[in-house]
Formats: C-alpha cells, sequence, structure tokens
C-alpha cells in the first residue's frame, strides 16, 4: 500500500517552481505575483489564506494579503477586485472561501478577470476545460492530477468514480480524468446526494475520488481491493483530547480502508498540500501568459 503524501509530492513542485523563479529573478525580471482576499474572522480560512502566503515566499513568489471586514459591502468587495483585476503588478488573484452570506459568492467570481482567476472558477476557464482547452484548472483537482503524476499512478481505461459534483472540485475532476491527456483516459462515474445503490457503484472504483465534505464516510466496505483512493475531505471535528480542541478529518474512514487500498492520500498532508501546489502553478502560468 503506497500513501499519496501530499508533502513529498508538494515538495518537488515547489522546488522546480523556486528555481523557475531564480531564473527569471537572476534575468532581472520580477517574479510572479499572488493577491488574495480574505474576509473576516473564518478560522480555517485563515489557516489555509497564512499557509498560501507562506509557500508564497518560500519559492519566491510576491504575495499580497487584503483582510476585509465580515460585514463590507458587496459592492466594495467587486472595487477592490477591479482594482487588482487592472493592476499590472498582480498576476493571480483568489478571493477565499466560503464568503459572508450577504455576499453573491458567484458574482464575486465571475468579476475576476479570466486572465488572473488561479483558482480556475470563471465560467470562461471552466467552459475552456470542458471544451479540452488551456485554461486554469480548478487547484485541487489541479493538484490531484499533479500527485497521480507525481507517484507515477495508472489512470488509463480504468474506471473513476467521483463522489460530489461541485464545481470546485467533483465537476473538474470528473472532467480531468476522463479527458485524453496524461493521468486521464478513465470511465468516469459522478455520484451524488441522489444516487442510488453508491455503495455498490464505489465498489467499482479502480480509483476513488471522495469530496462530499462528510467526515469518514466512506468505510472499507464501499472500496475495492486495490483501488487508488484520493480523499478531498477536510473537515474540523470536535475532539476534546486534542491540544487545538478539534481534529481534521477527512471524507475517507483511513484506517479501516487503507489496508484495502494499493494507494491512498492522508489526511491531513495529502490533497490539501497539493492544492496549494496546483494554485502556486496556475499563477506562474498567468504570469508567463501576461508576459
Amino acid at each position: 500500500m503506497i500513501i499519496l503524501d501530499g508533502k513529498i509530492a508538494s515538495a518537488a513542485i515547489k522546488e522546480s517552481l523556486k528555481k523557475e523563479v531564480e531564473i527569471l529573478t537572476n534575468n532581472g525580471k520580477r517574479p510572479p505575483h499572488l493577491a488574495a482576499i480574505l474576509i473576516g474572522n473564518n478560522g480555517a480560512s485563515e489557516t489555509y489564506v497564512a499557509s498560501k502566503v507562506k509557500q508564497c515566499a518560500e519559492i519566491g513568489f510576491q504575495s499580497t494579503l487584503i483582510r476585509l471586514e465580515e460585514d463590507i459591502a458587496e459592492s466594495i468587495l467587486l472595487q477592490k477586485i477591479n482594482f487588482l483585476n487592472n493592476d499590472v503588478s498582480v498576476d493571480g488573484i483568489l478571493v477565499q472561501l466560503p464568503l459572508p452570506k450577504h455576499i453573491n459568492e458567484q458574482k464575486v467570481i465571475e468579476a475576476i478577470a479570466p486572465e488572473k482567476d488561479v483558482d480556475g472558477f470563471h465560467p470562461v476557464n471552466a467552459g475552456k476545460l470542458v471544451q479540452g482547452l488551456p485554461a486554469f484548472i480548478p487547484a485541487t483537482p489541479y493538484g490531484i492530477m499533479l500527485m497521480l503524476d507525481h507517484f507515477n499512478i495508472e489512470t488509463k481505461g480504468k474506471h473513476a468514480v467521483v463522489i460530489g459534483r461541485s464545481n470546485i472540485v467533483g465537476r473538474p475532476m470528473s472532467i480531468l480524468l476522463s479527458s485524453n491527456i496524461k493521468h486521464g483516459n478513465c470511465t468516469v462515474t459522478i455520484c451524488h446526494s441522489h444516487t442510488q445503490n453508491l455503495k455498490e457503484i464505489c465498489l467499482q472504483g479502480d480509483i476513488l475520488v471522495a469530496a462530499l465534505g462528510r467526515p469518514q464516510f466512506v468505510k472499507a466496505d464501499m472500496v475495492k481491493e486495490g483501488a487508488v483512493v484520493i480523499d478531498v475531505g477536510i473537515t474540523r471535528v470536535e475532539d476534546a483530547t486534542a491540544k487545538k480542541g478539534f481534529r481534521i478529518k477527512g471524507d475517507v474512514s483511513f484506517d479501516e480502508v487503507a489496508p484495502k487500498t494499493f494507494a491512498i492520500t492522508p489526511v491531513p498532508g495529502g490533497v490539501g498540500l497539493m492544492t496549494i501546489a496546483g494554485l502556486l502553478k496556475n499563477t506562474l502560468q498567468a504570469y508567463h501568459q501576461r508576459q
């Protein structure tokens, strides 16, 4: 059984990015610049954005963190995004989700210029992805594809089952796995809350991607012997015995599922780290496209 360690795979990608940035700066060019907008004080979002900023610094990217109050007017947020769209020194823009309830998430996503949409959520990038055109791929599915590549996981001709149909993970993941690309060419089944016989379908999966946001939902009796299991879930579960009062749990019950698998991602230390790697690669791509 192989542990698909996000620390190992992301470190290799970051080292490659760091070398590329060094070449750019040694040739007198500015480094890529990522701007992040964080609204309110959501604990998970705070941690995630802090990690993005830290990793930008580690590889030589410039980063700007814009903090806004929880009650900021939607119109003011849209003005901030427009300012970044027009800032020639900024290559990539991300607005950390989730947003406060009074702000229209789709309106915010569509406000970001597609050429700076390094989260890959804009309908222009989503449409290009569907058509197999060059696009910014949503960071989590992109990170998973990078992980499959790093560990040389064979996908051609395999049956992939994706649990979850969000625009952030499930849908783009199914498109990538079914595409005629390296580590694609799967036959893909998407499952969701209305899927009947979910267990039976999951048992058919040579590759199982769990992205439903329900901690430890996938049990051993749902997983095919020798499957590759990708756990996208990352949920804070209260635990009085833990130092922080909670533990991070994935969508897969790791201890009972892992022995059945050919390969599996841990949580934490798996897909989350690869998501940031995907974001950083998107930012470098945006930089090159704008030069």
